[in-house]
Parts: structure tokens; C-alpha cells; sequence
């Protein structure tokens, strides 16, 4: 699955923080990941407590 900057996004598996599991963010990536991020999508604004993760497109849902 393809996401734009911006996209709500909930996050339904995360590797990278299981905190993040079950919470909505947004996309911070402006073009597909690479190579650096192992194929994993930025996604940030998740809690004040949670710092921004990495996460596999399988593990994210669009919400918007």
C-alpha cells in the first residue's frame, strides 16, 4: 500500500514500538521508503509520549 504525507493512518502492528499499537498518526514520509528505513513507513503524532516509528505498510491502515 502506497501512503501520502499527511495520511491519518492507524497502526495496527508496530515492530518498531508495540506502544503504538492500536493509535492513529500520521505520515511523515514524502516518498515510498527505502533502502535506509527497511521499507518501513515514518509515522509520528501518534502520543506526546511516543516518539515517531517505523512501520511495515502491513501494519498500517488508511483511517481518511
Amino acid at each position: 500500500m502506497t501512503f501520502n504525507p499527511g495520511d491519518k493512518v492507524l497502526i495496527v502492528s508496530c515492530e518498531d514500538d508495540p506502544r503504538a499499537v492500536g493509535r492513529t498518526g500520521r505520515i511523515v514520509d514524502e516518498a515510498p521508503p527505502g533502502k535506509l528505513t527497511g521499507g518501513r513507513w515514518t509515522v509520528n503524532h501518534i502520543h506526546f509520549l511516543i516518539a515517531p516509528v517505523l512501520c511495515h505498510a502491513r501494519e498500517l491502515r488508511k483511517t481518511n
